[in-house]
């Protein structure tokens, strides 16, 4: 989520999105835009959308500034709402770390079934979530479902159940564990296929 680095999922989508010729990307959640820039660089076009004004201002300058602005275009946008695109008109999807914001089940299956929609047949959608074995899960104050407060930040943990549990349209591909960071955060890289 945090960095200057791109990171590891964004690494490994570049490689599927390669093997599968896939060279237009909606981000979701783009943050500062270091996988943004990170696609751009590797000649994916991606259309970047986060919910803060000054991330998608940095995103745009570090655009500028390394002469990427024909790969990348931008949007302030809250994901909660209807995504602004046509039905089957997107390749692949990918979010780090978006799913494990403070959404609530109901929101995360809404933002799914537009993701689904928005994807063209047998298009991808790659994201990342904090899992169960993450050290902050269970710790701090409980807001409902797997949600925890900690220094005024919210995080929905995922198990491997809550994953399949968004899989309506879908068929999941990889389901894979990894670290990030010095914590370290313990996450689910999950790739799944529209049907």
């Amino acid at each position: 989520m945090f960095g200057l680095e791109q990171s590891l999922p964004a690494k490994k989508a570049l490689e599927l999105f390669q093997e599968k010729k896939i060279n237009k990307v909606l981000e979701l959640g783009s943050g500062l835009g270091r996988d943004t820039i990170f696609f751009a660089k590797n000649s994916i076009h991606v259309t970047a959308l986060d919910y803060s004004s000054s991330g998608i201002e940095i995103t745009k300058q570090k655009a500028l500034k390394q002469n990427l602005t024909k790969n990348i275009s931008t949007n302030i946008f809250d994901i909660r709402k209807k995504l602004p695109f046509k039905d089957n008109s997107i390749e692949a999807c990918f979010s780090h770390m978006l799913y494990c914001m403070a959404l609530t089940s109901n929101e995360l299956k809404n933002l799914n079934n537009e993701i689904c929609r928005v994807l063209k047949p047998n298009g991808i959608n790659i994201y990342t979530v904090r899992n169960t074995h993450d050290g902050d899960y269970k710790k701090g104050i409980h807001r409902g479902e797997d949600l925890f407060e900690n220094d005024g930040f919210i995080v929905h943990f995922f198990s491997e159940n809550k994953i399949k549990s968004l899989l309506s349209g879908f068929k999941n591909m990889l389901i894979e564990e990894f670290d990030e960071g010095k914590f370290p955060r313990k996450l689910y890289l999950v790739v799944n296929e529209k049907l």
